[in-house]
Order: C-alpha cells, then structure tokens, then sequence
C-alpha cells in the first residue's frame, strides 16, 4: 500500500499503553466524550484507560506486551527504518514499559532514556538489561505530570500506545518540547479512534485532530502524520 503523508503547519489546522486483544476489548464499550479543555473529563479518561489496563496482573502485561502477537501488528522494524538513522541519538521513550521499543532503539545505535511512572515495570527492565547485558538503556521513573527532561536534553522523544493516559496533555507536552532539542522531535504512535483487533476500547483511544489540537497548545506547529505505514495505529511527529 502507498503510504500517505500529511504535511500540517500551523496554519492549516503512565504506565505503558495498551496492548489489548480483541476478547479484552469487550468489557467496557460505552461512549464517553472526551471535549478538549474540560480537565475533569481528561482526569476521568485518564484514571478509566490506567484502570483498565491494569485489570491485569504484572505477568500478563509482560507476556502481552513483548508477545508475537504484537509484533505482527506493531511491526517494530518498519517503525524504526521509517524514524530513519538513530546512531547516536538521544531517545527517550515514555511509557517504555517492559522495553519494548527502548531495547530495539538502543540496538539501533540509540542513546536510550527507558522512562515510566510504573516502578514495577522500571525494576522488570533493570532485571532485563542486567541479565541480557544490554547497552545504551537508562531507566528513568518519571511523574505522572511530566517527563523530568532537563532542557533540550533529547533529540526525541516516542510515546507508543500511551498518548490517552496522560492527563492534561497540553501541559505535559510543553514539558516534553522544552526537553526536546531545537531540532527535535514528538513522534507519536497510537490506535486510530475506531474499532481493531487490537488496542483498547473505543472510547479510550484519542483522534488524531485532537492529538494534534493539543500539540498545537502545547506549542507545536509543524506535523508530518503518517496513516497507512500500520494497519491500526496512526504516526504524529511534531516539531
């Protein structure tokens, strides 16, 4: 399939994410809004899409989140030649999780910030680099208002399948972009807002239009989206 990119300048306009098969997906399907700017439905989102994640225990997640399963969807390889060149690049990947894409980041040359506000999931990864002897990793457990970047310490920044935890995004991402080189960028990859085999339910999930809405106030103003390199998840990279 060709791929399709958008070009959208300004003018024209916490723990790991979710993973989940299409059985999980049945528990919660009722439609909720989720209207930019009213920050108690962004809390209300926020604790729904944490709590249903957690509906499983620790073991589960791993295994779901580092399974085959994911890899047929998530393609990981075509992600990281579509980032281009990564040699020597300062990354940091919020909501790194078990380190899914931290691991594959850094064997691509990366210098990889692994950062998460789950301490379980950053003791799993430690475990994980000491027994695989991996490089170029830091864990870093970040807050739940924040990513704990100095200025301009990263060249970018990935939030995979995590966007829809955060609460008061316009917010955080301010934070995010002052942390992110003048060269920089947010890249952010997540569900479509429609029904898949694979994700979490509907009404957890974040259009497009709103993600870059929020970007906007936090102060991007370039994006290039791409919509057909995945089959269920769109790519926002934001300057």
């Amino acid at each position: 399939m060709k791929k399709m990119i958008l070009i959208l300048p300004l003018v024209l306009i916490f723990a790991c994410g979710d993973n989940t098969t299409e059985a999980e997906m049945h528990h919660d399907r009722s439609k909720e809004s989720h209207a930019h700017g009213d920050h108690k439905e962004h809390g209300d989102h926020h604790k729904s899409a944490n709590e249903y994640m957690h509906q499983s225990n620790m073991d589960e997640l791993i295994q779901r989140f580092e399974s085959p399963e994911r890899d047929a969807y998530q393609q990981p390889e075509k992600v990281l030649s579509y980032l281009g060149d990564l040699k020597d690049r300062k990354i940091m990947d919020i909501g790194a999780g078990t380190g899914y894409f931290s691991v594959k980041l850094a064997d691509k040359g990366a210098q990889v910030i692994a950062a998460d506000v789950d301490e379980k999931f950053q003791n799993y990864l430690k475990e994980r680099i000491e027994k695989d002897k991996l490089q170029n990793i830091e864990l870093r457990k970040i807050p739940y208002d924040g990513p704990a970047l100095k200025d301009q310490e990263v060249d970018k920044v990935l939030i995979v399948n995590t966007y829809h935890h955060i609460e008061d995004r316009p917010a955080y991402f301010a934070k995010v972009k002052k942390g992110t080189k003048k060269d920089g960028e947010l890249v952010i990859i997540d569900f479509f807002k429609t029904e898949t085999p694979v994700g979490p339910p509907v009404d957890h999930k974040i259009a497009m239009d709103q993600v870059i809405a929020e970007l906007k106030e936090a102060g991007y103003t370039e994006f290039n989206v791409n919509v057909d390199l995945l089959d269920y998840q769109y790519i926002i990279r934001a300057k």
